[in-house]
């Protein structure tokens, strides 16, 4: 795989909530990758995507001359061509739940990401929310809570380890540090502000910051 390479094209990294997914799995396996940014504000922004995919949208991966042009895509092509970073859990019945969980953030709360979009470098806690993101906010927190309960013995993650229902659920951690203030209000009994803090505190997550801060500052 090293000699063919990666390429990820990805957009802004302070919003870019689908470019950080497989970006930050791809970090925490430890596979090598070219990272390509477009800034998604830049006048010319669609020309620029357009030369990478002709779906017009980021992140886009790149193996060889294969074109992948989806998130969650992205993770199950990755998982499956390097199988000895064990992106999905190995027993099957976590297997399957982590791949309901990824596939129900992949598709589902769409209140969400409209009312709080994410913005990693920001901190603006909200005294309430429409009854839609609440709702949300507290699925998600049950979702989490189960599958730590459940699968998340050994180790601090939703399944124990990495796996690519973190990746899938790492930007509504951002979110809910930007936006939520306390996440006991919507049931968490602890499980998931200690999550969010697990996530946010990865060295890849703090060098995606690092990247988000040099580009607003630039």
């Amino acid at each position: 795989m090293a000699a063919e390479g990666y390429r990820l094209v990805i957009g802004n990294k302070n919003t870019s909530s689908w470019s950080l997914r497989p970006w930050l799995a791809l970090k925490q396996a430890g596979i090598d990758f070219t990272e390509v940014r477009i800034n998604l504000r830049a006048t010319d922004a669609k020309e620029q995507i357009l030369a990478h995919s002709p779906a017009g949208k980021v992140p886009v991966l790149w193996s060889g001359d294969l074109m992948i042009w989806d998130s969650l895509a992205i993770l199950e092509y990755v998982a499956e061509r390097h199988p000895d970073k064990a992106l999905w859990p190995s027993d099957v019945r976590a297997r399957a739940v982590a791949r309901s969980v990824s596939a129900e953030m992949h598709s589902g709360f769409q209140p969400l990401r409209e009312h709080c979009p994410m913005k990693i470098l920001s901190q603006d806690p909200k005294p309430e929310h429409p009854d839609a993101v609440v709702a949300n906010i507290r699925r998600i927190v049950e979702l989490w809570m189960d599958s730590r309960k459940r699968f998340g013995g050994d180790g601090p993650f939703l399944f124990s380890r990495f796996s690519i229902a973190d990746a899938m659920f790492a930007p509504v951690a951002s979110r809910f540090r930007t936006y939520v203030a306390d996440l006991g209000a919507f049931g968490d009994d602890g499980t998931a502000a200690a999550y969010v803090d697990t996530i946010l505190s990865l060295p890849a997550i703090e060098e995606w910051i690092r990247g988000a801060r040099a580009e607003v500052a630039g």
